[in-house]
């Protein structure tokens, strides 16, 4: 089921990533003044200066969810790159959290970034493929990249119907992102739980565990639901991700 599960998430990660990658090259060029669209639902946006005020606009401008895919890519070298402030919607309450690029997750500036913004309260994950960047305030405005570092252009998305699916894509790449912090070496778990966990992954029901490791089904089902306080979810799916994405099993 994990495999199934995961192949689907792919597959609609792919699909996005086409559709993105198609918005772009039917996008028409821009005028010279850096409008490419009048104030709507689509706006284009060219010049590096209003992209910089839009994502602070944004930012500001969110009351309850903050949403941030961030690959890291820039115009200039990273190492020349200055350290980004965290948001101020984190010092508002607001629930922020970022899918961040894991192959950019051992260098310096990258970290002390992260570390700088999960210290104030930001929820940040980890993914080796993002695709794009994007920033979402609520589920009312996005901002897109025309271009890897999203310097070059970008499309400030005010359609419902577009910033759901947008929200919808992120919240499919949040499940299947590692959590910061979360991935353990050491597993809490004793054997005797790790041994029902890994038959529950494998799709096995109660009866079929007990017979597996020769216990029996209440005893299964007292662990079952220790698993489930551990792992803070409530089903036997739900466990396996969570196992899976914490390192706990494979």
């Amino acid at each position: 089921m994990l495999v199934e599960l995961n192949q689907r998430l792919s597959s609609e990660h792919e699909r996005l990533l086409d559709g993105h990658r198609r918005l772009i090259e039917y996008t028409p060029a821009p005028k010279a003044s850096g409008q490419g669209a009048s104030r709507g639902l689509i706006e284009i946006v060219t010049e590096p200066e209003e992209i910089v005020r839009l994502s602070g606009a944004l930012v500001n401008a969110a009351r309850s969810d903050w949403l941030t895919l961030e690959s890291y890519l820039t115009e200039c070298p990273l190492q020349d790159t200055v350290l980004i402030e965290p948001p101020p919607a984190l010092r508002k309450g607001v629930r922020s959290r970022t899918i961040y690029e894991s192959r950019w997750a051992d260098h310096p500036i990258v970290a002390e970034n992260i570390v700088g913004a999960v210290e104030l309260g930001e929820e940040a994950r980890m993914l080796p493929g993002i695709g794009m960047k994007m920033k979402l305030a609520d589920q009312s405005v996005a901002l897109l990249p025309l271009g890897p570092t999203g310097m070059t252009g970008a499309v400030l998305v005010r359609s419902p119907v577009i910033v759901t699916a947008l929200r919808q894509y992120f919240e499919m790449l949040w499940e299947r992102a590692t959590p910061i912090g979360a991935v353990q070496s050491d597993n809490p778990l004793s054997e005797d739980l790790r041994a029902v966990l890994e038959l529950l992954a494998q799709g096995a029901d109660d009866d079929a565990i007990a017979r597996r490791l020769k216990i029996s089904t209440t005893t299964v089902r007292r662990r079952f639901t220790l698993l489930r306080e551990e792992l803070g979810v409530a089903s036997r799916f739900a466990a396996g991700v969570a196992a899976v994405r914490r390192g706990w099993i494979k």
